[in-house]
């Protein structure tokens, strides 16, 4: 009920104008929307804005635009899950650096994206941590938003947050029932050991390579190749396809 009212009192301000030309301008997906879903986006976004914690980090100014950005890019998770009220459970916080981070080597349990070997500084544009703050780079998630993007850094790491409302992180997030469980483990274990495979003997993948990490990885790489080249998964993969749309329900254009 708090929370409720809490939203109620968020979605009485008008939505910004400026927010739109933002949106417009930095989140491609959100461009074919129809204008029912698109309504439905504004309000996602001011709650979801209003209510995390945010904070710009080696210094990065924190701006209304980095702001709408990622939470308009978010927030496209969760738009097609209409009958989910929550906003992202797990997420209280948002961490913004201005570029790439570079890290001490990880502890184990810390999901993010790498791009050199366990045991070296790693450089991060993005990482969520249970129960912790979600760490993005602002280049990153501007690049994540173009209409050619093939990855997106704020989709990865709050799919890693869907999975994480279950307590655990294995890329199986919040489902309603035993049945859809084990529908999900069934395809999805089964899609993650041929994707596995074939990235060990050196295959081309659509499905980017990280994704054999783990399990939880494949989950967020292909929640990101949902969104990015929808059509190309429907092919490829049209049983992952299947799971994923009946989970987010995107309201792809045509």
């Amino acid at each position: 009920m708090f929370e409720r009212r809490r939203r109620k009192r968020i979605l009485a301000e008008p939505f910004p104008s400026m927010w739109d030309a933002i949106i417009d301008a930095n989140v491609a997906l959100a461009h074919h929307l129809a204008p029912a879903t698109r309504q439905r986006l504004r309000e996602l976004v001011q709650v979801f804005v209003a209510e995390k914690w945010w904070e710009g980090c080696g210094g990065l100014e924190l701006t209304e635009e980095m702001q709408v950005t990622i939470a308009a890019q978010a927030c496209l998770l969760v738009l097609g899950r209409t009958n989910d009220p929550s906003l992202f459970t797990d997420v209280e916080s948002i961490l913004v650096y201005p570029s790439t981070v570079v890290t001490a080597p990880p502890q184990l349990g810390t999901f993010e994206q790498r791009t050199t070997p366990i045991g070296h500084a790693q450089t991060v544009i993005g990482q969520a941590m249970l129960g912790g703050p979600v760490v993005l780079a602002w280049d990153a998630v501007l690049a994540g938003g173009r209409p050619d993007a093939y990855g997106n850094v704020v989709l990865h790491e709050l799919a890693h947050k869907l999975d994480m409302e279950t307590g655990r992180i294995d890329g199986t997030p919040r489902l309603p029932d035993r049945k859809a469980r084990e529908r999900w483990g069934r395809v999805c274990s089964a899609a993650y050991a041929h994707h596995r495979a074939r990235t060990e003997a050196g295959w081309p993948t659509l499905v980017d390579a990280y994704g054999a990490t783990n399990e939880a990885e494949f989950f967020a790489v292909a929640t990101e190749t949902y969104f990015t080249r929808p059509w190309e998964l429907a092919y490829e993969h049209p049983a992952v396809w299947r799971v994923l749309d009946d989970f987010y329900r995107f309201p792809f254009a045509g």
